[in-house]
């Protein structure tokens, strides 16, 4: 940071802050409906001040309490979330193709008694249904329908396959068909021709019209209606040749809009099969081969050279290398000793591991992704709730259009009632926006299928387009933009040897769990400096701690203790207060008349995030903001390091929301981007929440809009740029959708269109619009 940056209202000097946000409380909602009740901070000018005296008034009780009850609430939530309650079942739906097919399945079922509560969803092929009857009950009231519904397992493997019967269907149809337009052209009998068409007709038009039948009695309209009523009317009018050329289009272009969706929807079947079903579990020193659902918490399991680890687990014995990309999509293996965290669906790379198992098998992080991944396929994106409410008011409107072509032309004498018909017809045709209302969910998919193969979770559409929307991402310093470890950066010995000064601050240290003690003693081991014999080890709170080695009391702790005991600094006073502007936290070692050296302790910045963060800036994120608790000097230096555009220093977690609200304030969407619970306010005041760190923490994976899997921020400049794709490939099928049926309408009137021309439009439409979809599977990021 320079001066520039600095006068730019992002940080104050003086003590008399004061705030310009709204002073009314705010109740301030957590996603996943729980609230948070956050005052509002002390009033400041600027988010961060130099002075110690500059902190929040308002009381911070609200905050931490609700906090409290958050954590608590947050374990419920998440063994819900996984766990089916009562007598609900989820279904895998073969057969929908259109969005209409879903509510024709749902109003169906849902006037059966014995069906309590039924949600289809047509983006992920699934239904959850809570019933009293049998399984076999439901799957037979589906296939009525004219679909097939298969109970899902939790470990179930293989993509859906296409049904056979159609495309046999299909191909007879399609030579009947030909048959019948060839014998028109050679003198056969009009009778037998018509037969032929007729028998074409009966072939595949069957199943829709099954499904038409349903839909008229569930009241809801669907192109199985439509078309069934166009073929219906087409013989009606002795158009049989238009009315099987209409139907088998419509069923070939059936298949292959259902090979291309549920291509989609088994996106992430490679993730359901990335875990084995069998593990070698050591039991009395023999290894025994055992299908993981029978394995329990606390069992030891060994994973060879090669193999992929069946459960999530702690390793006990043996080194390995192990590639997480599954997982947390890092490109790089990671390195796993004894007491190392390894998961389920990654793969050992080399040394043989022991691995003691601590989830079950519905319990591992990868189960765990496959659960909400699913769970946000199945949630509606505000387009897609929009297109959905657009189509219901759209296609009655045009149904009775149709109606009124057949019927008030010919009434009026400005035509034959067969030629209005058939006008009628082709409308009818025309009317089923079957592209339109697929156009977002499929694409809402694909982009969620890539982020879970990349190591980011994107917990729903509504999310998804937030990521793409996004202008400013503001990021918590410690253990995001940091390590969150600190380290020793530099040793500055006065009245000792370097070695002797590192050797009493070992002794003084060791035992202390304070994360800068801890950083101290790692320096001096590494090195293989030997500690003295010490004795009388004093905890001075807040200050530091005091022993007694060879006679001597020696003392080791920050500034503050050493004024108090009255011990001259000389030229040190100048480097300390040199060494804490630039971000150190200092520790003095000495005795209550000498000071024998300093050790500089800082937090670590992130190579990862620096990339992060540039790839943002590239992505088109106009403001990249740090917010931190940490002093003034501590900010600008890793604002230097890691390039952010503005940081929000010594800030209290209530004064991290105001910071959020000031840039909303400014224009922004903002993304906030945290590792821990204390930042759950900031979380849930931002447009989006978005936790890294997800494979090792469960509250993160339940409570962030999107989650990063990996302990880097990496994965986020890919999210941004899948997203901003995700809402243009949207548009671009809402706009291709609504032209075709502009042009097709249009084309009726002058007696342009034809039926068979008619049901082209559609389904080659809706078939182009998944494929435009399909190509965000592919996406890379660059």
């Amino acid at each position: 940071m320079n001066d520039e940056k600095e006068k730019d209202d992002s940080c104050c000097t003086n003590k008399g802050c004061s705030s310009e946000l709204p002073k009314k409380p705010k109740e301030l909602k957590f996603k996943k409906s729980l609230d948070l009740h956050v005052s509002p901070a002390k009033p400041a000018t600027d988010a961060c001040c130099a002075d110690d005296s500059c902190s929040a008034t308002s009381s911070n009780e609200t905050v931490l309490e609700k906090l409290s009850e958050t954590a608590g609430k947050l374990g419920g939530y998440s063994r819900e979330s996984v766990k089916q309650k009562g007598n609900a079942r989820t279904y895998l739906i073969e057969g929908m193709d259109c969005g209409s097919c879903a509510m024709t399945i749902e109003n169906h079922l849902k006037s059966h008694a014995v069906v309590k509560q039924v949600s289809v969803h047509f983006a992920a092929g699934k239904m959850t249904i809570e019933h009293d009857n049998s399984v076999e009950d439901i799957i037979k009231e589906v296939s009525k329908a004219g679909f097939k519904a298969a109970l899902m397992s939790n470990r179930r493997t293989g993509e859906a396959k296409l049904d056979k019967s159609s495309m046999n269907a299909v191909v007879l149809s399609g030579v009947l068909l030909m048959c019948g337009f060839i014998g028109s052209y050679t003198g056969v009998s009009s009778l037998l021709i018509n037969a032929l068409y007729a028998i074409s007709i009966v072939l595949v038009g069957y199943k829709p019209a099954r499904s038409a039948y349903y839909a008229v009695k569930s009241r809801s309209l669907d192109m199985n209606v439509l078309m069934t009523a166009a073929v219906i009317g087409a013989a009606a009018i002795g158009e049989w040749f238009e009315g099987a050329t209409v139907v088998w289009l419509f069923a070939l272009g059936n298949i292959f809009q259902s090979r291309s969706i549920e291509k989609t929807r088994n996106s992430l079947r490679g993730l359901i099969d990335l875990a084995p079903p069998e593990a070698y579990v050591k039991r009395d020193e023999q290894l025994v081969r055992t299908p993981v659902e029978e394995i329990s918490v606390g069992d030891v399991i060994v994973v060879k050279p090669g193999d992929k680890i069946p459960l999530d687990g702690a390793v006990i014995s043996g080194d390995s290398s192990v590639n997480q990309a599954p997982i947390t999509g890092e490109s790089i293996p990671v390195d796993k000793h004894a007491g190392d965290t390894v998961y389920a669906g990654t793969i050992n790379e080399h040394g043989s591991l022991e691995i003691r198992v601590t989830k079950l098998v519905e319990d591992t992080t990868i189960s765990r992704i496959i659960h909400l991944v699913e769970e946000a396929q199945e949630q509606k994106a505000p387009t897609e709730a929009f297109v959905d409410k657009f189509a219901r008011i759209y296609t009655p409107i045009v149904l009775l259009l149709a109606l009124g072509v057949m019927v008030l032309p010919p009434l009026a004498g400005t035509g034959s009632w067969g030629d209005w018909f058939y006008k009628g017809l082709e409308l009818l045709v025309v009317a089923c926006p079957c592209a339109l209302v697929i156009s977002t969910p499929v694409a809402i998919v694909s982009a969620i299928g890539n982020a879970a193969k990349n190591g980011v979770l994107i917990k729903g559409g509504a999310f998804l387009e937030a990521a793409g929307r996004i202008s400013a991402v503001a990021f918590d310093k410690t253990g995001t933009l940091t390590e969150g470890k600190p380290k020793v950066s530099q040793v500055i010995p006065e009245e000792a040897t370097q070695e002797e000064l590192l050797s009493i601050a070992y002794t003084l240290e060791e035992y202390s769990a304070h994360p800068i003690a801890k950083a101290v003693a790692d320096y001096v081991r590494e090195r293989g400096i030997s500690t003295a014999s010490g004795e009388s080890f004093r905890n001075l709170v807040g200050k530091g701690v005091a022993a007694r080695i060879g006679g001597t009391e020696y003392f080791a702790g920050n500034l503050k203790l050493f004024l108090e005991l009255h011990v001259s600094l000389g030229e040190l006073e100048t480097r300390i207060q040199s060494l804490q502007q630039e971000g150190n936290t200092i520790v003095i070692v000495g005795t209550a008349s000498t000071i024998l050296g300093v050790i500089a302790v800082a937090d670590q910045v992130r190579e990862s995030s620096v990339r992060a963060l540039k790839g943002l800036q590239h992505s088109g994120i106009r403001q990249v903001v740090m917010l931190t608790g940490d002093n003034k000097g501590t900010a600008r230096k890793v604002a230097l390091q890691t390039g952010v555009t503005r940081y929000f220093a010594e800030l209290l977690p209530e004064q991290k929301v105001d910071a959020i609200k000031r840039l909303q304030g400014e224009g922004h969407r903002v993304a906030m981007v945290g590792d821990g619970i204390n930042d759950a306010p900031a979380l849930a005041t931002a447009n989006l929440g978005i936790a890294m760190g997800g494979a090792g923490t469960d509250t993160a994976m339940e409570t962030a809009d999107i989650v990063l899997m990996a302990d880097n921020l990496e994965k986020l400049p890919h999210t941004v740029k899948l997203s901003r794709k995700a809402i243009r490939i949207i548009k671009q099928n809402i706009w291709f959708s609504l032209m075709i049926k502009a042009a097709a309408l249009i084309l009726i009137f002058p007696e342009l269109l034809t039926l068979w021309i008619a049901v082209i439009s559609d389904t080659g439409a809706a078939l182009i619009v998944i494929l435009n979809s399909m190509r965000l599977l592919r996406f890379k990021g660059g």
